[in-house]
């Protein structure tokens, strides 16, 4: 069975959208996601680049250029004329070498299955299907970053001049549920707590040791509470590791706890919090490093865009809705400086950052027709 054949199985071909080449794009797919891409594998992360870079000049027949960093190249593909919008996304993802192996990208029912399918591969295809689908890409702008997943760090000054120079901002990251945009996201941060304590043995003269594990319970128990729901903010311990031995009174303990912030006076109050963090054992130490470091995306900077995303839907004969999330993107970082920005248009289908992540790749055409006509109002 062929990849198309296989994509169109268990799924209707969506005839009004067949400017689209549905073979082309499940295969297009195929190769980056069987391209593994893990954030700060910076050799992976370059056969990577390479491979979306090959895909943009022929698919669009304009050449990309490349940009180094160290966590590995970006590519940045440009339309000519005067910029007015920019395409975002990123090409690496949350999944280690090896989980092709265990999950082959394979489409069946309907579902493309594969490490990173849907967060984002799926997307970079869209945006290079999208352009290609213009009469004239003048003013458009794609950028695919190489660290998204790691928040940024080597890519933000970039994606921040690019959305600047360009004035509007199109976000590839996947639907939400059903294929609604989304209008806002949460702020984003990550903290770590480091206990020291000191190492005893366990069962001969534990008094004399300090449990960096009893005192990291400690502090996990206190950040939980740092948590305002009512407000939109959530507080989360997320990975902990101390110990070296059974019988060995843990000298050192690390927490890691995610943050999200509906607005950006929370951050500053859990930033505090957090740096107000004292030891319950006067003889331990805890030590904080983090900060909230994507700022929140207010809904205000998606109004015009989202209303012209609807128009657009409405003359393909769907309907589209937008939703607010938690989760965070490049997004968060290009509405804080006051462009306008639209994200989740990437593809539709579920389980990021999961194994069972999945694309509807019968949806593809239309996506692709939703954001091609959105440039085409942008840059007309």
């Amino acid at each position: 069975m062929t990849a198309s054949d296989s994509a169109l199985d268990g799924s209707d071909a969506l005839d009004e959208f067949d400017g689209f080449d549905l073979d082309v794009m499940v295969d297009d797919l195929r190769r980056l996601v069987e391209i593994e891409s893990p954030s700060h594998d910076v050799p992976a992360v370059e056969v990577s680049a390479a491979a979306v870079a090959e895909l943009l000049e022929r698919v669009t027949g304009r050449s990309p250029r490349i940009v180094d960093s160290p966590v590995g190249p970006h590519v940045h593909w440009q339309g000519g004329g005067e910029p007015r919008v920019l395409l975002v996304g990123h090409h690496d993802t949350v999944f280690p070498l090896g989980a092709l192996a265990e999950r082959p990208f394979t489409v069946s029912d309907g579902r493309a299955t594969g490490p990173g399918v849907f967060d984002m591969k799926a997307g970079i295809v869209l945006a290079a299907h999208a352009v290609a689908a213009l009469d004239d890409p003048s003013g458009v702008e794609i950028l695919i970053s190489s660290d998204e997943e790691v928040g940024s760090g080597a890519s933000r000054q970039l994606i921040e001049e690019r959305a600047l120079a360009c004035g509007n901002v199109l976000v590839l990251e996947p639907s939400a549920d059903g294929g609604a945009l989304k209008t806002g996201r949460k702020g984003v941060g990550t903290f770590e707590i480091s206990i020291d304590g000191r190492a005893a043995h366990a069962g001969l003269e534990p008094e004399k040791g300090v449990n960096a594990l009893v005192e990291a319970a400690h502090q996990v128990l206190t950040v939980a509470g740092f948590a305002a729901p009512e407000r939109g903010t959530t507080v989360t311990p997320t990975i902990a590791t101390a110990g070296t031995a059974e019988n060995v009174v843990p000298a050192s303990a690390r927490v890691k706890v995610d943050v999200r912030v509906a607005v950006m006076d929370e951050a500053a109050r859990v930033e505090e919090a957090f740096a107000g963090l004292t030891p319950v054992d006067p003889a331990a130490s805890v030590n904080v490093a983090g900060r909230v470091n994507r700022p929140p995306m207010d809904e205000a900077a998606s109004v015009t865009l989202f209303a012209t995303a609807r128009a657009v839907a409405a003359e393909l004969g769907f309907d589209i809705a937008g939703v607010a999330v938690g989760g965070g993107s490049d997004g968060n970082f290009t509405a804080a400086i006051g462009v306008p920005t639209l994200d989740g248009l990437g593809a539709i289908g579920g389980g990021a950052h999961a194994d069972h992540e999945w694309v509807d790749v019968a949806s593809l055409p239309r996506r692709a027709a939703l954001i091609s006509g959105l440039l085409r109002r942008l840059t007309a």
